[in-house]
């Protein structure tokens, strides 16, 4: 997908951008990701998502902090506002992002 500067430039120009970090070997991931894009598109659409496989961006992952997958990480404004790693629902998920998003976009 990104390499470290592509992702940096994703980052600081959109206003809400959410980052999934996978790989193809996770079975949970396969399952979850259609399911978070359908929850960004239907209820935060303003959100961009881009996915990373870890196995294929090492630096990346490094750079992030990525230890564990599924990841979710979430910028607003270019800062890092939330992750949610392994187990988290659909539902923990909407709550987490609802706040900043209404600051953001209301």
């Amino acid at each position: 997908m990104q390499n470290k500067d592509n992702l940096e430039n994703l980052i600081n120009s959109n206003k809400a951008l959410a980052i999934y970090f996978s790989t193809e070997y996770c079975n949970v991931c396969k399952v979850l990701k259609p399911k978070v894009i359908k929850l960004l598109e239907n209820d935060f659409p303003n959100i961009k998502f881009v996915y990373v496989d870890i196995e294929k961006q090492k630096e990346v992952t490094g750079k992030y902090s990525i230890f564990a997958v599924p990841t979710l990480v979430f910028f607003f404004n270019g800062k890092e506002s939330f992750r949610k790693t392994r187990n988290f629902s659909l539902s923990e998920l909407y709550q987490a992002i609802i706040r900043p998003y209404s600051l953001m976009f209301s």
